[in-house]
């Protein structure tokens, strides 16, 4: 490659700090790169994004977008508007963005209209539910990508059934894991991540639980369904609770009774650093975030997952999920087989290995330099 390439990474929410940074490492070992960092701030709460940056040491962003919370609509049209004056001023060769939250939506949009390539990491992951808000946006990144960097084999499946070209498709592997196995050695014991007096409550085991998925979280009868059941749980072993920004309130409403469930440890958002240490001491991990399920599979750690469905099928065919829904009959029931030394054990499924990102920046080096001399992506949406 004869010139600088410029290349445009987008994030916008915790998720994508964990997938971007490994990359924007890799990225610098490439001198014929130039890449700037958009922060769009849909997570703008400190401790839900300038903490992850500097855990993960994510440098600071050249352009901040301050888009914050809205209803999807809005929050995707603003998220539009202002990159839009952002690409238009940098002109970037190469938009990368991660995920599946509105704001990689809009970037991937916002760049397909300007004629400029886009990559898509962890692409073709399907949960096959359209009334998921992220599975919108994941068919809908897809079809705009140029790149589509896949985490597991079966996505490649998903795309080619969905009519993408197999020459934009190509398996790197989980840049999750990648940060995770960077992080581990920096992982904060639990004891040290609560509050003194319920370090000794924890001490004999316990389980973790995250919860901030709107149909879970915004439905009061499923949140009290999930919650009933988290009750008998924590009845027999203390359940921490990293407590999500948007859980909090739903809480308050459910009423005095939800308030103080006994065995419940809640806690206020934590680093990065403080949840890899809370998840690898845990005895099981309740949960309805995609990245948990593989963050648990690599730690060996057995997962319940709180929804009707995954988009992270490998999970649960190789790893250690079991998706339970919310009937707490059938979360109890599951937790306790946990508890009694049945839980999945599975086993790290290829390409999970920390050298993802690696991978992807090869990959991209070698795309940009057969591009070289070219026009750009005239394709339309």
């Amino acid at each position: 490659m004869n010139q600088t390439a410029h290349i445009s990474c987008v994030v916008g929410a915790r998720p994508n700090f964990m997938k971007m940074a490994p990359v924007l490492r890799q990225l610098q070992a490439y001198p014929q790169f130039r890449v700037t960092l958009v922060h769009t701030e849909q997570h703008y709460d400190p401790e839900m994004s300038a903490n992850f940056f500097h855990q993960l040491g994510v440098r600071e962003p050249d352009h901040r977008l301050n888009v914050g919370s809205a209803s999807h609509a809005t929050q995707t049209a603003r998220a539009v508007e202002r990159l839009e004056a952002v690409f238009v001023q940098d002109r970037p060769d190469l938009v990368v963005v991660a995920g599946d939250i509105n704001s990689t939506l809009a970037a991937a949009l916002t760049a397909a209209k300007l004629n400029i390539a886009v990559a898509h990491i962890e692409a073709g992951l399907r949960s096959y539910d359209r009334t998921m808000p992220e599975e919108i946006n994941r068919v809908l990144i897809d079809q705009i990508a140029s790149l589509l960097y896949t985490t597991e084999r079966t996505a490649r499946d998903n795309l080619l059934r969905e009519g993408i070209p197999d020459d934009r498709i190509a398996f790197v592997g989980n840049l999750m894991i990648d940060t995770l196995m960077s992080a581990l050695d920096q992982a904060v014991p639990a004891a040290s991540v609560v509050d003194p007096d319920d370090a000794a409550r924890i001490s004999d085991g316990y389980a973790v639980l995250t919860l901030h998925r709107p149909s879970n979280v915004d439905e009061p009868a499923t949140l009290r369904r999930i919650m009933d059941a988290i009750a008998s749980i924590a009845a027999k072993l203390p359940v921490v609770f990293p407590v999500h920004p948007r859980t909090v309130k739903r809480m308050a409403d459910l009423g005095e009774r939800y308030q103080r469930i006994a065995g419940l440890v809640p806690l206020p958002p934590v680093g990065y650093h403080e949840m890899v240490g809370l998840m690898r001491e845990a005895r099981l991990v309740l949960t309805d975030s995609g990245g948990i399920q593989e963050e648990t599979t690599v730690l060996g750690v057995p997962c319940l997952t709180l929804r009707e469905n995954t988009e992270r099928p490998i999970t649960v065919s190789e790893g250690t999920n079991i998706v339970v829904g919310t009937d707490p009959a059938r979360i109890v029931a599951e937790a306790d087989a946990i508890l009694a030394g049945d839980g999945k054990r599975g086993h790290v499924p290829e390409g999970w290995d920390g050298a993802a990102a690696k991978r992807l920046a090869a990959h991209l080096a070698h795309w940009l330099e057969s591009r070289q001399g070219g026009e750009r992506d005239e394709r339309t949406v």
